[in-house]
């Protein structure tokens, strides 16, 4: 079942990397075109969303921050939970290694960055930017670059990136909820305490859950607090036992939810924060400290936090390498970890608030943009080399034998 579930998430979420490609190549085209007023136009524009006296206002671009990307922490929390309690971080020898190779690749492009652009005179309070990993962008190139290498790098990856996942979901709730209403808040944590007391009842139809969900990121919003926390703790509550008919909730939602995150929200998030305007852009602002900070970040901070890590568990005995891999396969892994597009950018824009065509935006954009291309391009180059090297060793010992 673990196994099935996983590779059915690893198949999407691979799957989607083409989609939020071409995306991300429409947005950047479309920034660069006749058009590229239209495209910041619509996404600037703002759009009401009234049931009865309640009212939310908001543009398209923090509609889809907010709301779209909502679902998306969900299901990243649902997936949490389901490898904690039944997957692959429910073993605690298996969780070591990934473990701390996410706490390596989160600390070393912190420091990175804040090295970089203290030097440089740049904005500290970019920092959390390169930590995250994109799992989407990430497995597609791994899933492109690595057939022929042993599954449980890939595995390895998706551990890591979730474990990433949940450290940058921590500090968007520590840094980036401001302003808090707390009266708001309050009934946030009466409907999850509700919840997570309903959830004990088998008999609670799917429909339950999701206006559960609907009610509780529209008090999150009226809260002033990051929809990305909550996303994530209601996620916590969702049932895992099946109930009588059989069907597990929580496996539902992440059947149900995977498709539309990795071909739609995902695509869409990245159609709505990838358009860069080169338009004006000069040697000057490429050389800003806060792209060349958030580029070095994922680019080094990412592959030196995740290897060193990595190699510190297997030598310390706490963890063990990935079954079958070799230190060289590893090493790629830890390249594609610096693939940091959509959860990086999302960061950029709560770190960086103002229009999507601030300076401020357009030099995150080139600095997550940059440092993802060089992590993708480096690990497609070095997994490439070593799945041709392992198929070579594999038909030497075959010659040999026969």
């Amino acid at each position: 079942m673990a196994r099935r579930l996983t590779l059915e998430f690893l198949k999407t979420e691979a799957g989607s990397g083409a989609v939020l490609g071409v995306a991300a190549l429409a947005a950047l085209v479309l920034a660069n075109s006749p058009f590229a007023t239209d495209y910041f136009s619509f996404l600037k524009a703002e759009h009401v969303l009234q049931i009865g006296p309640a009212i939310l206002e908001m543009s398209v671009s923090e509609w889809i921050k907010e709301g779209l990307m909502a679902i998306f922490f969900l299901v990243v929390g649902l997936e949490i939970k389901y490898e904690i309690l039944r997957g692959e971080l429910s073993d605690p020898k298996k969780l070591a290694t990934p473990v701390l190779a996410a706490i390596g690749g989160m600390l070393a492009p912190g420091l990175v960055y804040l090295g970089v652009v203290s030097a440089l005179g740049g904005p500290t309070q970019g920092w959390p930017i390169p930590l995250a990993t994109d799992i989407a962008f990430a497995l597609a190139v791994f899933a492109v670059f690595a057939r022929s290498l042993p599954s449980s790098l890939r595995v390895f990856l998706l551990t890591l990136a979730i474990v990433d996942d949940l450290g940058a979901i921590a500090l968007i709730a520590v840094l980036f909820s401001q302003g808090v209403v707390w009266g708001h808040l309050l009934w946030v944590a009466g409907l999850l305490a509700v919840g997570a007391a309903f959830a004990q009842w088998r008999k609670i139809p799917s429909p339950f859950w999701f206006l559960g969900f609907a009610l509780t990121w529209w008090l999150t919003v009226e809260a002033g607090l990051s929809t990305s926390l909550t996303a994530v703790a209601f996620a916590a509550i969702v049932p895992i036992k099946a109930r009588r008919d059989g069907q597990m909730p929580l496996k539902e939602a992440m059947h149900d939810l995977h498709p539309y995150v990795a071909y739609v929200i995902l695509p869409i998030f990245a159609f709505a924060k990838a358009g860069v305007s080169f338009a004006g852009i000069g040697l000057e602002q490429l050389a800003a400290p806060l792209v060349i900070g958030i580029a070095l970040g994922l680019f080094i901070g990412k592959q030196v936090g995740v290897l060193a890590m990595a190699w510190l568990a297997s030598a310390l005995k706490i963890g063990t390498k990935p079954t079958g891999a070799t230190w060289p396969e590893v090493y790629g892994v830890s390249l594609l970890c610096g693939v940091g597009f959509t959860m990086s950018l999302f960061i950029g824009a709560l770190a960086f608030p103002g229009a999507i065509d601030s300076p401020a935006q357009v030099e995150v954009k080139l600095g997550v943009l940059g440092g993802s291309l060089l992590s993708a391009i480096a690990g497609a180059a070095v997994l490439s080399v070593a799945g041709r090297r392992r198929k070579e060793k594999a038909e030497a010992a075959a010659n040999t034998a026969s």
